[in-house]
């Protein structure tokens, strides 16, 4: 049956400290980052949505027009229809038959005016639409030179630092397997409590480095002998010595 070692409390330390010393330049590498990976992603859907409601204003500028050709036909329609009925009452037999393809007439005068004035509404409305789409043309055009930089500049840090982030993505994941699970997780809350991720820190000039809070002269002299883990009772970080 296999044996698990039975690492000591110093040997426990010793993993924490190099995990976070570790981590801490991965958290500069981010650091230098900075917003910028957060920043190009909220353009990029930013963009998406501006060009969504440019797709969206063309296809209601493409429906307008399909409108106005539907309202020109139907003008033609009643121009065609109006001339028939001219015609049919050169051959009239008496006033009624008359009175009754003039009404018809006057029915389809009504919906040429009324098909001209849907069209003329028709054109104010492209007019505007195309004020719209215009205005979200120059948004996009806008919004992609901020992001083009803004990738530039990403693009320029990832080059320099990819290599040198890769590595230390490795070794932190290698260090992460000698800490036990239990004080891992502990770790690993630490970190995300504070901005700067320190979860492991040396006492420096009777304080602790993490919070600066005094550290009794009995709690060092325990830090110092390494044999059981010490955490700072004000912020609550692991506490080792210097050395």
């Amino acid at each position: 049956m296999a044996t698990v070692k039975d690492y000591s409390v110093e040997e426990k330390l010793t993993a924490l400290v190099t995990l976070q010393k570790i981590e801490s330049k991965l958290d500069e590498i981010r650091i230098l980052k900075g917003e910028l990976p957060m920043e190009v992603s909220d353009l990029e859907d930013e963009i998406a949505g501006l060009n969504a409601r440019q797709t969206r204003i063309e296809e209601e500028i493409n429906g307008v027009k399909e409108f106005i050709e539907q309202k020109k036909t139907a003008i033609k329609d009643a121009e065609a229809l109006i001339k028939r009925y001219e015609k049919q009452s050169e051959n009239v037999k008496n006033s009624r038959e008359f009175e009754a393809i003039n009404k018809e007439i006057e029915m389809q005068q009504l919906e040429m005016k009324l098909a001209e004035k849907h069209i003329r509404d028709a054109n104010e409305e492209i007019a505007e639409k195309a004020i719209s789409l215009e205005r979200a043309k120059k948004n996009v055009a806008a919004k992609e030179n901020v992001l083009n930089g803004k990738k530039e500049e990403l693009e320029k840090i990832v080059a320099t630092t990819d290599k040198e982030e890769k590595a230390l993505n490795k070794l932190s994941a290698e260090a992460r397997e000698k800490v036990e699970p239990r004080l891992l997780v502990s770790y690993d809350r630490i970190r995300q409590n504070y901005r700067n991720g320190l979860g492991v820190v040396a006492v420096h000039r009777d304080a602790c480095g993490g919070c600066f809070n005094a550290i009794p002269p009995q709690k060092q002299s325990e830090i110092r002998q390494r044999k059981k883990i010490i955490i700072c009772e004000n912020c609550g970080r692991i506490l080792v010595d210097a050395d």
